[in-house]
């Protein structure tokens, strides 16, 4: 059956179609507007956001396994946090050991293990690496006169960066491509992706002090700025300087008022963001006392040599962001509760600070933002979570959202699976609950669905935006090219049929056309995994009429 290509990406008719719905299918790529397929022309001009997928426990204890469904999932890239007390000799020491920490032979083997493993297991499957080189510290690299009740025995305390900067190199080192550890007979696989610390505007389990003098002077960000300046000299000089490298990381809420962040709170990421770049809250240098109890230059930042000496807060490839939601609000919904918040809908304040911020410093340079953390809280099990249906709805509107933003370069997705009820976290984002069973966001994470408008006359084109995550895999696997059905069941009775099918030629799996549908009812899409079973995504309701 002949192929229609009014813009990309194509409409194909499916086999069994009827004649009926062939028309339907011709005439819904024909209807949109044309400021629609211009749009839409913009959008698929770009391969879009890569996925990113943060699985933490299930990765390390069975990493063949969970890299197995990753893959069948369709990410695109895993996240991985090092943390540097999990992999330093005597990490509750307060003496450091006497060991070459630039060189990972100096490490215990047995603290790569897991790490190693991870590597070799997801470049086998195709699946790109992301490490997060970051704390907390062991206790020989953390600063001294922690407070008694300080979490982790003090280790977030003060870091020493050159500590860190010797740490950044043995990872970059081991991870280069070239090292062959002790006994095994090839290189470990290279590593080409990286970012500096995790949420050092989070005072708990990262980064501390967050703010002295009564939280009127922050400290959270100067400690920072030099972690990434010896972690940005550290992976330049292990062969890395061409690699994507991170910064930022930043929690998008915090404590303001009372004495917070204080030392463990959580700082608002734009109040970080300023000290960070030595601006105050109108984005003017600061100077003077001002700037020299923050780690600035007193003179004013933008007269000194501030960028060439902190090379990685202007040259970075971009700044990783984990833009949560709050419970049930809509991912569209600009939070009112603090300016210096930022979640998904309102990252246009951090893309407008920071392209101030550079501008004000005489650089060119406009960060890419990279969502590294993202999910949606469920109920159940977390009470003041979203519902499980529009949790799914959710993610799917959220990803869109970044999708249509060209500033953004990933999307993620923390948790496979919820934590033990009960256990030390609620952070019930994952896809699956404790115990594997399936949450409806783990269908709606694989094959998004998302329409804009579910209202429209008779005649009129519906935009019709998606996702075949694992199309990227079927193809290179079976060299097939992927295609996905829309299918709608109508209101007034009878199955799901197919109005047609997409072909998928985005590297992401992204597809977005305008469709007409002949009746209400209920839209969803199907794909088959080659040689297995037909996945669906969720339903979405439309009205026609």
């Amino acid at each position: 059956m002949r192929s229609l290509r009014p813009y990309a990406p194509r409409l194909l008719l499916a086999g069994a179609a009827s004649l009926a719905a062939t028309l339907i299918a011709a005439a819904a790529l024909m209807a949109g507007t044309g400021s629609q397929r211009s749009r839409i022309a913009a959008a698929l001009s770009r391969p879009g956001p890569e996925s990113i997928f943060e699985p933490v426990g299930p990765l390390f204890a069975d990493p063949v396994r969970t890299l197995s469904e990753l893959h069948r999932l369709g990410v695109d890239r895993v996240k991985v946090e090092v943390r540097w007390s999990l992999i330093a000799p005597d990490p509750l020491s307060r003496a450091r050991p006497r060991f070459k920490a630039a060189d990972p032979a100096a490490y215990p083997a047995s603290a790569w293990s897991s790490y190693d493993a991870i590597v070799r297991d997801a470049t086998a499957r195709g699946i790109a690496l992301y490490l997060v080189v970051g704390g907390p510290a062991p206790l020989w690299a953390a600063g001294s006169r922690a407070p008694h009740h300080a979490p982790y025995g003090g280790a977030t305390w003060k870091p020493s960066a050159g500590q860190y900067g010797q740490f950044v190199r043995a990872v970059a080192t081991r991870y280069s491509g070239h090292y062959v550890p002790h006994g095994a007979s090839s290189p470990l696989p290279r590593v080409s992706f990286w970012s500096i610390w995790n949420e050092p505007n989070l005072g708990s389990a990262n980064l501390a002090p967050q703010a002295i003098d009564h939280s009127t002077v922050e400290t959270s960000p100067a400690m920072y700025r030099h972690l990434v300046d010896v972690a940005w000299s550290a992976l330049h000089a292990t062969g890395h300087g061409g690699d994507t490298i991170l910064i930022g990381e930043l929690a998008p809420y915090g404590q303001t008022g009372d004495d917070s962040p204080g030392n463990f709170g959580e700082m608002v990421p734009l109040r970080f963001v300023r000290a960070l770049y030595c601006v105050d809250r109108s984005l003017h240098p600061l100077t003077g006392a001002a700037a020299k109890v923050r780690g600035c230059p007193p003179i004013g930042a933008a007269s000194s040599r501030f960028p060439s000496d902190h090379p990685g807060l202007f040259q970075a490839s971009g700044f990783g962001v984990h833009p949560y939601p709050s419970g049930a609000v809509a991912p569209d919904v600009v939070l009112p509760d603090d300016p210096d918040f930022v979640n998904l809908a309102s990252l246009f304040r951090l893309e407008n600070a920071l392209d101030s911020i550079t501008t004000i410093y005489g650089s060119h340079k406009r960060f890419l933002f990279y969502i590294t953390e993202y999910g949606y809280f469920t109920d159940p099990p977390f009470q003041a979570g979203a519902s499980l249906s529009l949790a799914a709805a959710y993610l799917n509107w959220a990803e869109y959202i970044a999708w249509r933003n060209p500033r953004i370069r990933s999307v993620a997705q923390y948790l496979l699976t919820d934590p033990p009820t009960g256990g030390p976290s609620n952070f019930d984002t994952g896809l699956d609950f404790f115990g594997g069973r399936r949450k409806p966001t783990y269908p709606a994470y694989r094959l998004p669905i998302f329409l804009p408008e579910t209202r429209g006359k008779s005649g009129q084109s519906l935009e019709v935006w998606g996702c075949v995550r694992p199309a990227h895999y079927a193809q290179i696997d079976t060299g097939a090219i992927q295609r996905v059905k829309v299918e709608l069941a109508p209101r007034s009775g009878g199955p799901f049929k197919s109005l047609g099918e997409v072909t998928i030629t985005n590297p992401h799996g992204y597809f977005d056309t305008g469709v007409q549908f002949p009746s209400s009812g209920t839209v969803r899409l199907a794909w088959s995994y080659p040689h297995g079973p037909t996945v669906y995504s969720r339903v979405v309701t439309i009205t026609i009429g």
